[in-house]
């Protein structure tokens, strides 16, 4: 994409009403535009990094044998009285009559919604296990919506849910889902500590949150170093398989958060592994059991010939809150630094002197050849000053920066910069070319 073509509102200020760094960088960088408070446009260079998260998203469900289908962003009001949630959920729930005078609301969750999908369809122990997800819009009316995207009252989110004969087969589909997080934390290039929560209004016994670290977190989070640095368990696990070490493993080591925090724990942990760290949630996974199918009346049919609730349990990521969430974690005073995977172009070309012949025709070439090797470049060919197209380039934080200028051409040169580590390279033009192609620069 030329850059003179693209849509890129950047900013030279920082708005005054953006508290963190992901808010005041959404913004500089025309990522997004508030519309009201809590609930944003997705500019073009925004929509393209949500997008790459969401099919990461998207992807590690998959692989962990989730089917994906779409629910509707609005409910019938009398799901919500069957489960018994629709007086209790409170001013977050946006509720609405439509002009039939039926009592409808804006989706905050998908429970009761899927219970009712299940149950009309599934009646037999045979029909189960079952995980289904979508990747949905969401609202909460949030009574104070702060920090962008964070903590918006709109937001997109990956909603899972899992349908299981007994608690037993239950706890597999919960392990899958654990795991399945793990992976995808890492693929955004995320460091997340799950932890042992609250299960607040979903309900049930058991539930973690997942924590990504940050400097500028909204909660601090005390847990062993250990728990931070075995990662993620990759590609090779076996999902048919048995679950629960890879689990114990990354729980059984002591984790919590500043509200959750028990002084004695920690301080059980070996001085040089404690870690002390700033974080922010990006995931919630719960198994309830019956608490929902009990009062749904979502039945199955046991080889005993006797029908018991199905047990259930759902699993949220906050996809749009990713987004803020990876650049808490990736940035540095010139702006975002993203990582490779969810990059919004894979780099950027950048033509020290638009309408010199000489830089336009090697910018052009380069452009082309790129592209033709299966990468998305941001080619700015504008006839801004080289120090504004320098300081675009760092604040949408491309991963790579191709610099084409009259002096290094002359004598056969180009730069290829590295945003991450500021690192530069002066290689041939068609070196520089081929090594963007076949991806052979370290990102930092």
């Amino acid at each position: 994409m030329r850059l003179s073509r693209f849509f890129l509102p950047v900013l030279k200020e920082t708005p005054s009403d953006a508290e963190i760094i992901s808010h005041q960088l959404m913004l500089r960088a025309g990522m997004i535009r508030q519309q009201s408070a809590g609930i944003y446009t997705w500019l073009p260079l925004g929509w393209k990094v949500l997008q790459k998260i969401e099919q990461i998203v998207r992807e590690e469900q998959n692989r962990a044998g989730a089917v994906e289908m779409l629910m509707p962003t609005l409910q019938s009001a009398d799901l919500w009285r069957e489960s018994g949630r629709y007086d209790d959920y409170g001013q977050e729930m946006l509720r609405i009559t439509d002009r039939k005078k039926r009592d409808m609301l804006y989706g905050p969750t998908n429970e009761e919604m899927i219970t009712d999908i299940f149950r009309s369809y599934c009646r037999s122990y045979k029909d189960v296990p079952k995980l289904l997800y979508h990747i949905q819009w969401k609202f909460r009316d949030e009574i104070r919506p702060r920090f962008g995207v964070m903590r918006g009252r709109e937001f997109l989110m990956k909603d899972t849910y899992s349908f299981d004969t007994d608690e037993a087969a239950a706890r597999k589909s919960y392990n899958r889902m654990f795991i399945a997080y793990l992976n995808t934390f890492t693929r955004l290039g995320l460091k997340a500590v799950p932890m042992r929560a609250d299960t607040g209004p979903i309900g049930g016994d058991l539930s973690h949150e997942f924590i990504v670290l940050a400097e500028t977190g909204e909660s601090e989070v005390f847990c062993h170093a250990d728990l931070v640095e075995m990662g993620a368990p990759g590609a090779s696990v076996d999902f048919d398989g048995d679950l629960q070490p890879l689990v114990d493993q990354r729980t059984a080591l002591y984790a919590a958060t500043e509200e959750m925090h028990d002084p004695a724990a920690f301080a059980a942990v070996p001085k040089h592994r404690q870690l002390s760290a700033r974080g922010i949630e990006v995931g919630h996974i719960f198994n309830f059991g019956t608490k929902y199918s009990e009062p749904m009346k979502a039945n199955l049919t046991h080889p005993d010939g006797q029908d018991r609730p199905v047990h259930m349990g759902s699993y949220g990521v906050g996809v749009s809150r990713l987004f803020g969430a990876i650049i808490e974690a990736h940035h540095d005073e010139k702006g975002c630094i993203w990582p490779d995977s969810v990059a919004p172009f894979d780099l950027g070309i950048i033509n020290m002197r638009a309408g010199d012949g000489a830089c336009d025709s090697a910018c052009d070439g380069a452009y082309a050849s790129l592209v033709a090797a299966g990468l998305d470049p941001l080619y700015d060919d504008t006839d801004n000053r080289a120090g504004a197209k320098f300081a675009t380039a760092d604040l949408i934080g491309l991963p790579y920066q191709l610099v084409v200028g009259p002096r290094g051409l002359k004598e056969g040169k180009v730069e290829v910069k590295i945003r991450r580590s500021g690192e530069t390279h002066e290689l041939s033009l068609e070196d520089a070319v081929a090594r963007l192609a076949a991806k052979d620069f370290a990102n930092g």
